[in-house]
């Protein structure tokens, strides 16, 4: 079976890598791939961009590929899976119109409330005055989304009205979102923990994967502006058989059903972002119509299921009889990123000294590139270095022990990350 994968981050570079590890898969091609994937003995990186879905298409007619798999939301929310379909191609993800559920925030916040999924209290502006009258009369801290895609970034954690404000603003009229951003929802602070609940499903049987926790915030402690993700871990303790149970029945299961009524056939990974409170109770924060990333590095590091086998029969509508089976090891990805992250920073810094692969470490990239022979930093978030231990304590310190040894001036990565499974752990213990 020859595979695609589309896309150039983390993410891909960790699906294309587990999908390479397959007996049925003789070729994969990473489109556009990354210095990482370049490197990698059984992949191939492809010179077309993840958004050329025409050129995508192409090339998958001539080189007869047997089974394109979608890494980034993209080309998902502009219809790359209706193309492929169209010209006979095998392709697993989301129709264009299921991918709505990630593509708008508005779409997404108003099938939960039609379909009785939980979710937090919401308003939805296009104009300032009256974003801005709503905030004023609520409650703080408040949560202002870009409705659109914005790369992980549209989210703004307001603590005060004049932080509110100037969110507002930034959207609607300085349009630093740009088309993203020309809607806003504005939806009511929840506290409690977060996590990450993905599933493979074909559109009826969903498999979920194991449980993981993504650290949005920059800084330690969780502190600092909003990221596309600075690190996971896997599992995720608050992820419990109950709550994983209350997952499937209150959220999985009825947005499947939303969409098969609605006419849409879900095929793909689906994410949940949830936030469980003190009481069990959850909310659905966002729904991603893909793999996360960083979540999907530390996933990948214990999934021991062929998973280019898994994404060929939810094509084919056929997940009913399989499961996923686990290494019973904990993992956690670290990112490291470019010092300026997510804001301005500067690109084509030397990077050397990856620590080789083993069986628990693998340094995945994500923003890198090979030039004149040399690896290089091309992007926000450059590496993800992932362990796997028998503690999450245990992974975390593998994790830390490789990021010393990689030689990278500009690099910045948080010092703390699964430091709330860490706690858990060591309260456990005593």
């Amino acid at each position: 079976m020859k595979v695609l994968v589309v896309g150039g981050g983390g993410r891909e570079h960790a699906l294309s890598w587990k999908i390479s590890q397959s007996p049925k898969v003789s070729q994969v091609f990473v489109a556009p791939g990354n210095g990482g994937t370049e490197l990698e003995p059984k992949l191939t990186n492809v010179s077309i961009e993840a958004d050329d879905i025409d050129g995508l298409a192409r090339f998958a007619l001539d080189e007869n590929i047997n089974l394109t798999i979608i890494g980034p939301e993209d080309p998902l929310v502009n219809g790359i899976t209706n193309k492929f379909k169209d010209l006979g191609l095998k392709c697993f993800g989301p129709s264009k119109e299921a991918s709505k559920l990630e593509g708008s925030k508005e779409f997404m916040k108003d099938f939960l409330q039609a379909n009785k999924i939980p979710t937090a209290q919401y308003e939805t502006f296009t104009e300032s005055d009256k974003a801005i009258e709503y905030v004023k009369k609520g409650s703080l801290p408040i949560v202002i989304k870009a409705d659109g895609l914005a790369a992980g970034k549209g989210v703004i954690i307001a603590f005060t009205v004049e932080e509110a404000i100037e969110a507002i603003k930034n959207c609607l009229e300085s349009k630093i979102f740009g088309q993203a951003g020309k809607r806003i929802v504005i939806e009511e602070y929840l506290e409690g923990e977060e996590a990450s609940f993905i599933v493979i499903t074909d559109g009826v049987t969903a498999i979920p994967f194991a449980s993981s926790q993504d650290h949005k915030a920059r800084d330690d402690m969780d502190l600092g502006p909003n990221t596309g993700g600075m690190g996971a871990y896997s599992p995720a303790p608050i992820v419990d058989d109950y709550i994983h149970d209350k997952i499937m029945q209150e959220v999985i299961y009825p947005t499947l059903m939303g969409l098969k009524k609605a006419g849409h056939l879900y095929c793909g990974f689906l994410y949940a972002g949830m936030m469980i409170d003190k009481n069990n109770d959850l909310k659905v924060l966002e729904f991603n119509c893909r793999f996360g990333d960083p979540e999907t590095q530390p996933i990948m590091m214990r999934l021991k299921s062929d998973l280019a086998d898994l994404c060929d029969k939810a094509c084919d509508s056929n997940l009913q009889n399989e499961e996923l089976t686990w290494d019973e090891k904990k993992s956690i990805g670290v990112v490291m990123a470019s010092r300026g992250y997510p804001f301005e920073y500067e690109k084509n810094k030397l990077i050397g000294q990856i620590p080789d692969e083993t069986e628990n470490l693998k340094v995945f990239h994500a923003g890198t590139k090979i030039e004149d022979n040399k690896l290089k930093s091309n992007g926000g978030r450059v590496l993800c270095v992932t362990a796997l231990g028998d503690s999450v304590e245990i992974a975390q310190q593998n994790a830390y022990d490789a990021i010393s040894l990689i030689d990278w001036e500009d690099a910045y990565y948080r010092k703390d990350i699964g430091h709330r499974a860490i706690k858990r752990e060591r309260n456990e213990s005593n």
